[in-house]
C-alpha cells in the first residue's frame, strides 16, 4: 500500500527528478489553464426547466420575440422625443437595430403603435428595445461588443446609450476581470512579503506561494476535462484564484512549520525530517482536501450549470493544492534543507499560544460562553436576510450603464424594459375572455398597464392601446404586464408572484427578466436544506475517519457554521442595510444575490475546514501521545496556533485588497473573506474550540463500540511522532487538567 511516509521516502530519494518535473508541470499547466479561460461560459440567472424558461421558449417558438435584453436610451439634444428631428432620428435608429445581425426584434417609442411609457415623464428621454436570441455567451461576446460599439453615439438631434440585462452583465464581468487582474497584481507581492515576515526565509516564503500558483494553474488546468462534457461559468476561474492561492498558502504554511519541527527535533537531518512531515502533516493535508473536495462536490445536487461550475472548480482547486503541497513542495524542501530552516527558536510563540488555551480551559463557560455571544451577536443580521436579483446597481455609480439606468429610473414611471411576458399557448388570440383576464391583471398592484390581443389596460380599465396585432399569433396569444418602478424595486418576487396567482382562462405561463430571475432564487433557495444536509453528512463522515470521534465531527461542523454565520451576517448589515455604503462607495438595493454567498461559502469553508483539521490533528496527536484529553489541547493549538494565526493573517489582507474593486459582488467577496478568516482564527478556534474540548473531556474521542470496530477496520489514523519536548511550561498543562 502507498502511505505518506512511503510517499515521503520516494519525494526525498528522487527529489532533484520531482522538482524538475514540477516545473515544467507549472508551465504547461499555465499554457492549458490559459486556454481554459476562454472555453468557460458567460451564464444568466436561469433555471433550467422553471416556468420563466417556458414562457421564453413559446414567445420565442410562436411569436418569433422575447423579454428585451438591449435598451437604448435616446435623449433629445434639444426640446423633446416628440420634435420632428428627433422622431426622425428615434425611427431610423429602430430599423437600424432591428436590421442588424442576431437581433429577433425590435420596438421603440416611435414605433407604430409604440406605448407612451417607453417615454420619460419630461419627454426629454425615449427608449428603444430589442430582443437578442441566444445564450449568454452568443449575446454578450459575439453580438454586443459590435452592437454597442456602433449605436452609442452622440449625432445632430439625439444621443444615444446601450444598455439592457445582458448589457449590464457583459460589463459587470469585464470590470470584474479588471479588479480581479489588479487586485492579484497586488496580492501575490503582498503575500510574498508577509510569508516572508512569518518565515524569515525568502525561499520559504517564495515556495509556499509556488504551491499557491500551482494550485490555481493546476485547477484550471483540471477544468478541462469537465469541459468536455458540460458547461462550466466564468465564475470557476474566480474560485480557482481565490480558493488556490487560499490553500497553497494554508497547506504551504502547514507543511513548512511542520518540516522546521522535525527538522530541529532530528539534529538537521533534512531528509528525515521531509519524511516525517510527509507522515505526519501530508496526512492532514490530504485528510483536509478529502473534506473539502468532497463537501464542495455536493454543490453539484443544484441543477444549475453555474453553480455546478462552483463544485467543479472546488475539487479541482483541492486536488492541484494537495498534489502541491505533498509531492512538489517536499521536494523543495529536500533540496532546500536548511535554507528553509528556522532563525530563531519558536517556542516563545508556541508558550503564548499554550498559556493562553490553558487560561480558556480554565474558564470555559465564562471565556467560551462570552466568545459564543460575540460570534452569535455578529452573524444575527443574517437572520433578516433577503435574496434578491441583480440590477446595474452592482456597478461603480461611475460606470456608464450604470449612469444610463440612474437616468431611467429617475425620468422613468415604469419599467418597461423588464415588463412581465404572459404566453397563453392554447388561447385563441381573439378569444373573449382574454380582454377580462388582461383588465385583471392590470388591478394587481405594481402594474402600471397590460397590453393584450384586446388592447390595454390600467386600473381595470381600457386605454388607448399599441396595436394588438404584436400581441397575437396563429399558436395563441400573449400579454405583457408592466410594472411600477417602486413596486420592482421594493418587491419585485412579489409581484411575480401575484401576477401568477391572477386565474388565467387557459394556461398560462408568466416570464420575463423579473420572473427568470424570481425562479431562479427560488430553485437556489429550496435546494439550501439539502445541500447543506449532504455537506453535514460529508464533513462527519470524513472526519469519523479520521479521529475515531463522533463528537469531533458533529463539534467541527457547529464551529464552521458558526463562522460562516458571521461571514454572512457581515453581507447583510453591510451591503443589504447599507452601512458603510458611503466609504465603500456602494449603492443598496435592500437585498443580496443568493449566487454569491454560495461562492464564498465554498472559500470560506474549505479555509475553516482547514483551520480545524490542522488544529484537530495536532490536538489527537498529542492525546495519541499522551492518553491526557485536558493538556493534549493546548499542546495542540500551541504546535498549531502560530501556523493558524499567520495564514489567517496573510490571507485576511490579501482579501481585503478585494474590497477596492468597482464591483459590489467583487467587495462582498473581500470583506466577507477577510472577516471570516479573521474571527474563524481567533474567537472560534482560539476560544470555542478549546472550551468545547475541555468541557466534552474525554468524550471529544468517544464512539460507540460498533464505529470503534469500524473505525479500527477503515479509519486513515496518522502515525503518532516521536515524542517532542512540550511548547508549554508543565504547571499550565496541570491547571488545564483542572
Amino acid at each position: 500500500m502507498f502511505t505518506p511516509h512511503g510517499l515521503g521516502r520516494f519525494v526525498t530519494r528522487r527529489a532533484r527528478l520531482i522538482t524538475t518535473l514540477g516545473l515544467a508541470a507549472l508551465v504547461l499547466v499555465g499554457i492549458v489553464g490559459a486556454g481554459t479561460i476562454g472555453a468557460l461560459s458567460l451564464n444568466r440567472f436561469e433555471a433550467p426547466g422553471s416556468e420563466s424558461m417556458r414562457a421564453s421558449d413559446v414567445l420565442a417558438r410562436d411569436h418569433a420575440t422575447g423579454s428585451p435584453n438591449v435598451a437604448l436610451l435616446v435623449t433629445a439634444r434639444t426640446g423633446t422625443v416628440d420634435d420632428p428631428a428627433v422622431a426622425a432620428a428615434g425611427r431610423s435608429l429602430t430599423a437600424e437595430l432591428a436590421a442588424r445581425d442576431g437581433v429577433g426584434d425590435a420596438w421603440s417609442y416611435w414605433s407604430r403603435g409604440g406605448p407612451g411609457t417607453l417615454r420619460s415623464e419630461d419627454a426629454r428621454h425615449a427608449l428603444v428595445l430589442a430582443w437578442v436570441p441566444g445564450d449568454a455567451d452568443h449575446v454578450r461576446r459575439d453580438v454586443l461588443p459590435g452592437l454597442a460599439a456602433d449605436l452609442t453615439r452622440t449625432g445632430p438631434a439625439v444621443e444615444v446609450t446601450v444598455g439592457g440585462g445582458d448589457e449590464v452583465f457583459r460589463h459587470v464581468m469585464e470590470q470584474a476581470r479588471a479588479d480581479f487582474v489588479r487586485a492579484e497584481l497586488i496580492i501575490l507581492p503582498l503575500t510574498l512579503l508577509l510569508l516572508w515576515l512569518v518565515y524569515r526565509r525568502f525561499a520559504a516564503a517564495l515556495v509556499t506561494l509556488a504551491t499557491g500558483l500551482f494550485a490555481v494553474l493546476g485547477s484550471l488546468a483540471l477544468l478541462r476535462i469537465p469541459l468536455a462534457f458540460t458547461e462550466i461559468s466564468t465564475f470557476a476561474s474566480n474560485i480557482a484564484l481565490v480558493m488556490g492561492i487560499g490553500l497553497g498558502v494554508d497547506y504551504g504554511l502547514f507543511m513548512i512549520f511542520r518540516f522546521r519541527e522535525e527538522l530541529a527535533g532530528r539534529d538537521g537531518d533534512v531528509r528525515a525530517a521531509v519524511v516525517a512531515t510527509v507522515r505526519g502533516a501530508g496526512r492532514t493535508v490530504l485528510f483536509s482536501g478529502v473534506t473539502v473536495a468532497a463537501a464542495l462536490a455536493v454543490l453539484l445536487a443544484f441543477p444549475f450549470p453555474f453553480l455546478a461550475s462552483f463544485a467543479y472548480a472546488g475539487v479541482a482547486v483541492v486536488a492541484a493544492a494537495v498534489v502541491g503541497a505533498t509531492v512538489l513542495l517536499p521536494a523543495a524542501l529536500t533540496l532546500l534543507g536548511d535554507r528553509v530552516a528556522r532563525r530563531t527558536p519558536a517556542h516563545r510563540s508556541a508558550a503564548r499560544w499554550h498559556a493562553f488555551a490553558a487560561a480558556v480551559m480554565r474558564r470555559p463557560l465564562v471565556l467560551g460562553g462570552t466568545a459564543l455571544a460575540l460570534v452569535l451577536l455578529l452573524g444575527a443580521p443574517f437572520l433578516g436576510v433577503r435574496f434578491g436579483l441583480p440590477d446595474d446597481r452592482v456597478l461603480n455609480t461611475s460606470a456608464p450603464v450604470r449612469t444610463m439606468y440612474d437616468e431611467i429610473r429617475a425620468s422613468f414611471a415604469v419599467e418597461e424594459a423588464d415588463a412581465l411576458q404572459v404566453v397563453l399557448p392554447a388561447s385563441p388570440p381573439d378569444s373573449a375572455d382574454l380582454g377580462p383576464y388582461a383588465a385583471e391583471l392590470s388591478r394587481v398592484d405594481g402594474i402600471v398597464r397590460v397590453d393584450s390581443p384586446d388592447g390595454s389596460y390600467t386600473g381595470g380599465r381600457p386605454v388607448p392601446a399599441p396595436a394588438g396585432a404584436r400581441y397575437a399569433s396563429a399558436d395563441g396569444a400573449r400579454l405583457v404586464a408592466v410594472p411600477s418602478s417602486e413596486r420592482l424595486a421594493a418587491d419585485a418576487v412579489g409581484l411575480v408572484a401575484d401576477v401568477r396567482a391572477v386565474p388565467a382562462p387557459a394556461p398560462a405561463l408568466v416570464g420575463g427578466y423579473p420572473a427568470e430571475l424570481a425562479d431562479y432564487r427560488d430553485a437556489v433557495t429550496a435546494r439550501l436544506p439539502l445541500v447543506a444536509g449532504l455537506i453535514v453528512a460529508v464533513t462527519v463522515v470524513v472526519l469519523f475517519l479520521m479521529t475515531g470521534s463522533v463528537l469531533a465531527p458533529l463539534k467541527a461542523t457547529v464551529l464552521n457554521l458558526l463562522s460562516l454565520s458571521v461571514m454572512f451576517g457581515a453581507l447583510v448589515w453591510i451591503f443589504q442595510e447599507g452601512n458603510l455604503s458611503g466609504l465603500l462607495g456602494f449603492t443598496p438595493t435592500g437585498s443580496i444575490e443568493p449566487s454569491i454567498p454560495i461562492l464564498m461559502f465554498c472559500i470560506a469553508y474549505g479555509l475553516s475546514m482547514d483551520y480545524e483539521v490542522f488544529l484537530l490533528s495536532r490536538i489527537k496527536e498529542e492525546y495519541d501521545r499522551t492518553g491526557d484529553a485536558a493538556a493534549s489541547v493546548p499542546l495542540g493549538i500551541a504546535r498549531s496556533g502560530p501556523l493558524v494565526t499567520a495564514a489567517a493573517l496573510i490571507l485576511a489582507v490579501s482579501f481585503a485588497t478585494y474590497a477596492t474593486g468597482d464591483v459590489v459582488f467583487l467587495q462582498q467577496l473581500g470583506i466577507g473573506m477577510a472577516l471570516a478568516v479573521l474571527v474563524d482564527a481567533t474567537l472560534i478556534r482560539g476560544v470555542l474550540l478549546p472550551a468545547f474540548m475541555r468541557l466534552a473531556g474525554r468524550a471529544n474521542w468517544w464512539a460507540p463500540r460498533p464505529l470503534r470496530a469500524l473505525h479500527r477496520r477503515v479509519g486513515l489514523t496518522e502515525d503518532p511522532p516521536p515524542a517532542a519536548p512540550s511548547p508549554g511550561p508543565s504547571p499550565a498543562a496541570e491547571e488545564a487538567r483542572v
